[in-house]
């Protein structure tokens, strides 16, 4: 019997945005203070397991937080990919409160060339097919953001992924929050566990 593989997506900390806007992958965009310290207490969190890798989205605060879980791993190199990158969204720079007000229904009725609902889950999980082929029966730690992490744990629960439905469960990761898939025996669909460490 072969060894499970373990992958743990971790949404990055909590981010420094005074002007309460949807920021995107519009660049310098910093973890706060807090989220520094709940980047601290992710790395806590997995400063015992036997990780064979680190990676992390392109993003600033998501590479800070990567780095505080490689501080326990010195072994360990980030690698960046874009398959953990943040959506790519035509609400960028808009005032949380207005996304609010609308429901929060960034998929629907996209301009030609954004992403969909759809293409952030195909994103996801080919990230999740390579992690599962090149690092079979070991444990592997993957930063990104929360439309990435929520879209893989529908994937994992057979939900599709879709304004409709994130809207309507109360599952949305914290920030610095770990979840983790555990792929056993060849199942294609993983264990689910979610922990908050902080």
């Amino acid at each position: 019997m072969t060894a499970p593989t373990t992958i743990y997506l971790i949404r990055h900390g909590d981010v420094h945005n005074p002007a309460q806007i949807l920021y995107g992958r519009m660049p310098g965009y910093r973890l706060s203070d807090l989220g520094l310290q709940q980047a601290a207490a992710a790395g806590e969190y997995l400063k015992d397991r036997p990780l064979a890798a680190i990676f992390s989205s392109p993003q600033l605060r998501a590479q800070q937080t990567a780095a505080a879980v490689a501080r326990f791993h010195p072994e360990l190199h980030i690698q960046v990919t874009p398959l953990l990158d943040e959506i790519y969204s035509p609400h960028e720079g808009r005032l949380l409160a207005d996304l609010d007000a609308e429901g929060w229904k960034i998929y629907t009725g996209l301009p030609a060339g954004y992403e969909t609902a759809e293409d952030v889950v195909g994103r996801v999980v080919a990230l999740i097919e390579q992690l599962r082929r090149d690092y079979a029966g070991q444990e592997v730690a993957a930063v990104s953001h929360g439309d990435n992490v929520l879209s893989a744990r529908f994937w994992a629960s057979g939900i599709p992924f879709s304004d409709d439905t994130k809207n309507r469960v109360d599952l949305y990761p914290a920030t610095a929050s770990i979840t983790t898939l555990t792929f056993a025996n060849g199942a294609s669909r993983p264990d689910m566990s979610y922990c908050r460490p902080y």
